[in-house]
Protein backbone atom coordinates (compact mmCIF):
# COMPACT_ATOMS: atom_id res chain seq x y z
CA UNK A 1 0.00 0.00 0.00
CA UNK A 2 1.26 3.21 -1.23
CA UNK A 3 1.68 5.91 1.53
CA UNK A 4 0.14 9.35 0.73
CA UNK A 5 1.95 12.42 1.95
CA UNK A 6 0.07 15.16 4.34
CA UNK A 7 -1.19 14.95 7.73
CA UNK A 8 -5.05 14.57 8.67
CA UNK A 9 -5.09 15.79 12.77
CA UNK A 10 -7.41 13.35 14.72
CA UNK A 11 -7.43 15.10 17.99
CA UNK A 12 -6.32 18.11 19.63
CA UNK A 13 -5.52 18.96 22.72
CA UNK A 14 -6.26 22.47 23.47
CA UNK A 15 -6.16 22.93 26.78
CA UNK A 16 -2.73 21.81 26.93
CA UNK A 17 -1.26 24.94 25.91
CA UNK A 18 -3.56 26.70 28.53
CA UNK A 19 -2.30 24.43 31.53
CA UNK A 20 1.22 24.39 30.32
CA UNK A 21 4.03 25.68 29.03
CA UNK A 22 4.80 23.37 26.03
CA UNK A 23 8.80 23.28 26.20
CA UNK A 24 9.64 21.07 23.67
CA UNK A 25 7.39 18.79 21.17
CA UNK A 26 8.70 15.28 19.91
CA UNK A 27 6.37 13.10 17.66
CA UNK A 28 5.91 9.44 18.08
CA UNK A 29 4.16 6.55 16.74
CA UNK A 30 1.66 4.43 18.95
CA UNK A 31 0.63 0.91 18.57
CA UNK A 32 -2.81 0.19 17.71
CA UNK A 33 -5.07 -3.12 16.67
CA UNK A 34 -6.84 -2.29 13.70
CA UNK A 35 -10.23 -1.76 15.17
CA UNK A 36 -8.67 1.49 16.73
CA UNK A 37 -7.40 2.64 13.68
CA UNK A 38 -10.59 1.70 11.88
CA UNK A 39 -12.04 3.75 14.49
CA UNK A 40 -9.42 6.62 14.42
CA UNK A 41 -9.94 7.21 10.60
CA UNK A 42 -13.84 7.95 11.91
CA UNK A 43 -12.25 10.89 13.92
CA UNK A 44 -13.85 8.79 17.06
CA UNK A 45 -10.86 9.64 19.63
CA UNK A 46 -10.01 11.99 22.61
CA UNK A 47 -7.14 13.06 24.23
CA UNK A 48 -8.65 15.21 27.16
CA UNK A 49 -7.39 13.84 30.47
CA UNK A 50 -4.59 11.28 28.58
CA UNK A 51 -1.22 11.35 30.05
CA UNK A 52 2.16 9.57 29.19
CA UNK A 53 3.78 7.72 31.88
CA UNK A 54 7.41 5.91 31.60
CA UNK A 55 7.74 2.51 33.11
CA UNK A 56 10.78 0.54 32.11
CA UNK A 57 12.66 2.42 29.52
CA UNK A 58 8.89 2.14 27.80
CA UNK A 59 6.59 5.08 26.70
CA UNK A 60 3.13 4.80 27.12
CA UNK A 61 -0.08 7.04 26.51
CA UNK A 62 -2.72 6.77 29.22
CA UNK A 63 -6.24 7.74 29.51
CA UNK A 64 -6.60 7.96 25.84
CA UNK A 65 -10.29 7.28 24.83
CA UNK A 66 -10.39 5.64 21.09
CA UNK A 67 -14.26 4.60 20.59
CA UNK A 68 -15.17 1.24 20.08
CA UNK A 69 -15.33 0.91 15.97
CA UNK A 70 -19.10 -0.27 15.43
CA UNK A 71 -18.62 -3.18 12.91
CA UNK A 72 -15.58 -4.63 14.95
CA UNK A 73 -17.28 -7.16 17.15
CA UNK A 74 -14.67 -9.63 19.05
CA UNK A 75 -12.00 -7.45 18.09
CA UNK A 76 -12.37 -3.88 20.11
CA UNK A 77 -9.98 -3.73 22.21
CA UNK A 78 -10.79 -1.38 25.90
CA UNK A 79 -11.49 2.12 25.43
CA UNK A 80 -9.06 3.16 27.88
CA UNK A 81 -6.72 1.08 27.75
CA UNK A 82 -2.95 1.88 28.28
CA UNK A 83 -0.91 2.14 24.28
CA UNK A 84 2.62 1.94 24.01
CA UNK A 85 4.41 4.74 21.79
CA UNK A 86 7.07 4.16 19.78
CA UNK A 87 10.17 6.18 19.96
CA UNK A 88 13.90 6.15 20.03
CA UNK A 89 15.47 4.95 23.19
CA UNK A 90 18.03 7.83 23.36
CA UNK A 91 14.53 10.52 23.21
CA UNK A 92 13.35 8.11 25.87
CA UNK A 93 15.99 8.78 27.89
CA UNK A 94 16.23 12.56 27.64
CA UNK A 95 12.80 12.86 28.12
CA UNK A 96 13.06 10.86 31.45
CA UNK A 97 15.75 12.51 32.68
CA UNK A 98 13.90 15.98 31.99
CA UNK A 99 10.73 14.89 33.51
CA UNK A 100 12.60 13.49 36.85
CA UNK A 101 15.39 16.61 37.27
CA UNK A 102 13.35 19.46 36.55
CA UNK A 103 9.80 18.64 37.40
CA UNK A 104 8.12 18.78 33.86
CA UNK A 105 5.42 15.94 32.52
CA UNK A 106 4.76 14.60 29.36
CA UNK A 107 1.53 15.49 27.95
CA UNK A 108 -0.06 14.32 24.25
CA UNK A 109 -0.65 18.18 22.42
CA UNK A 110 -2.31 16.16 19.26
CA UNK A 111 -2.57 12.77 17.44
CA UNK A 112 -2.83 12.11 13.38
CA UNK A 113 -2.27 10.57 10.33
CA UNK A 114 0.87 11.09 8.76
CA UNK A 115 0.56 8.84 5.37
CA UNK A 116 -1.18 5.86 6.65
CA UNK A 117 0.67 5.81 9.97
CA UNK A 118 -0.53 7.11 13.23
CA UNK A 119 1.38 9.55 15.19
CA UNK A 120 1.11 11.48 18.89
CA UNK A 121 2.81 14.95 18.86
CA UNK A 122 4.16 14.46 22.59
CA UNK A 123 4.61 17.76 24.93
CA UNK A 124 7.30 18.26 26.82
CA UNK A 125 5.52 20.56 29.63
CA UNK A 126 5.83 22.83 32.92
CA UNK A 127 2.10 23.49 34.28
CA UNK A 128 0.92 27.27 34.53
CA UNK A 129 0.09 29.21 37.83
CA UNK A 130 -2.95 30.46 37.50
CA UNK A 131 -1.32 34.21 37.05
CA UNK A 132 0.66 32.85 34.28
CA UNK A 133 -2.59 31.87 32.32
CA UNK A 134 -3.99 35.49 33.69
CA UNK A 135 -1.02 36.95 32.05
CA UNK A 136 -2.09 34.92 28.73
CA UNK A 137 -5.82 35.61 28.26
CA UNK A 138 -4.75 39.04 29.16
CA UNK A 139 -2.08 39.43 25.90
CA UNK A 140 -4.69 37.42 23.85
CA UNK A 141 -7.26 40.28 24.33
CA UNK A 142 -4.81 43.34 23.77
CA UNK A 143 -3.94 41.12 20.57
CA UNK A 144 -7.43 41.14 19.73
CA UNK A 145 -8.08 44.85 20.31
CA UNK A 146 -5.11 45.91 18.02
CA UNK A 147 -6.66 43.48 15.09
CA UNK A 148 -9.90 44.98 15.57
CA UNK A 149 -8.78 48.71 15.61
CA UNK A 150 -6.18 47.90 13.24
CA UNK A 151 -9.62 46.43 10.88
CA UNK A 152 -11.30 50.00 11.62
CA UNK A 153 -8.57 51.98 10.90
CA UNK A 154 -8.03 50.48 7.68
CA UNK A 155 -11.75 50.76 6.08
CA UNK A 156 -12.97 53.86 6.07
Amino acid sequence: MAKTGGTKLIANNKKARHDYFVEETVEAGIVLFGTEVKSMRQGHCSIKEAFISIDNGEVFVKQMHISPYEKGNIFNKDPLRERKLLMHSSEITRMMSEVNRKGYTLIPLRVYFKGSLVKVEIGLCRGKKLYDKRQDIAKKDQQREAMRDFKVRNLG
